[in-house]
């Protein structure tokens, strides 16, 4: 087995694993998991922790040298925390992160900071205690919001916080969301609300394009390209001038970036999947609880890198469409 980074058959480096903990979630977003409707999966089918460590050290050996955890909410999870602790062992694994709606961040924060984690992304889609109620069905706008000051407050670097922009909901919120960038540290990030799922409420007459959310922003002054690095995901970033914090775009639909996409996703019950539009999956917890190998296993990592989807949705009429719920993939 090498340790040295693959890639795919259209020169891509894959590197970067978001792998999901857990389909559950303690929020009920429009877009993501509605109040009706989700299936989750029975307790025996999610991949155990000592199943998900195993399958992450394959998947450095195979080239990966980034794990973003995601879920659901990967803090609902019981045993997050000594999960966290093993992870953050795993020698050649360069950036571990996750993504948390930050609802249980302010009780975990400090545990998290100790486990190794510096860097953090946290889902918010406004800044308003009452339409936060309206987009995620549960009032917990300040509970978030005092996670994201503990995690300023113990020096999380970044603080990135997530924003999928839905016209006519939320989308009148940009510039305060942009504002925050100017007086604290945080990395804004706006999302195009994409068709994920057969229920996700998607519909043109919701969607703004990242184009016209930059052009809002740039009223407030000039937007300065800010360079990534090789780990990083697909947000274009930027900064405005005297600006604490950055900007960052995500133009899945408008803009999309499958020549630089670098990601591969094992999803809560053990499914490989290279492509978030692409319904396209190997079934790796089978093989895995079978006793095939660790050659086997690492084979079938390696097919899923090489073969990760070019373009999904090419030639299709309308934008890119994936049947299962963001929940149950992992974001």
């Amino acid at each position: 087995m090498a340790k040295e980074q693959l890639i795919d058959k259209t020169n891509r480096v894959i590197n970067y694993l978001r792998l999901s903990i857990t389909d559950r979630c303690n929020l009920r977003c429009t877009y993501c998991m509605p109040e009706e409707g989700i299936n989750f999966l029975p307790h025996s089918e999610i991949l155990t922790y000592e199943e998900m460590l195993h399958l992450v050290r394959l998947s450095v050996e195979a080239g990966i040298r980034k794990v973003r955890l995601t879920g659901g909410e990967p803090l609902v999870r019981k045993g997050f925390i000594p999960f966290l602790e093993s992870l953050c062992r795993i020698e050649a694994l360069k950036e571990i992160t996750l993504t948390t709606n930050g609802v249980l961040l302010k009780e975990l924060a400090a545990d998290i900071k100790a486990c190794g984690i510096s860097r953090i992304n946290i889902s918010l889609d406004s800044l308003k205690a009452e339409r936060f109620f309206q987009i995620t069905g549960r009032d917990y706008f300040d509970r978030v919001w005092e996670g994201i000051q503990e995690a300023e407050r113990l020096e999380f670097d970044p603080i990135k916080i997530n924003v999928v922009v839905m016209k006519g909901i939320n989308d009148e919120e940009i510039l305060d969301f942009a504002r925050l960038t100017l007086e604290k540290p945080y990395h804004i990030r706006f999302i195009e609300f994409m068709p994920v799922g057969a229920n996700n409420g998607w519909s043109p007459k919701k969607f703004i394009s990242m184009e016209e959310i930059r052009e809002q922003i740039g009223t407030l002054g000039v937007l300065r390209p800010v360079k990534s690095n090789p780990l990083d995901g697909p947000a274009q970033r930027y900064v405005l001038e005297r600006a604490k914090g950055e900007i960052g775009f995500i133009g899945a639909l408008s803009n999309h970036f499958c020549e630089k996409c670098n990601r591969l996703r094992i999803t809560a019950e053990g499914h490989l999947r290279g492509c978030l539009f692409s319904d396209q999956e190997i079934d790796i917890k089978s093989p895995l609880r079978e006793g095939k190998g660790d050659a086997h296993l690492f084979d079938l990592i390696s097919d899923a890198m090489k073969n990760k989807p070019r373009e999904p949705g090419a030639g299709r009429h309308g934008p890119r469409k994936c049947i299962r719920q963001m929940s149950s993939i992992g974001g």
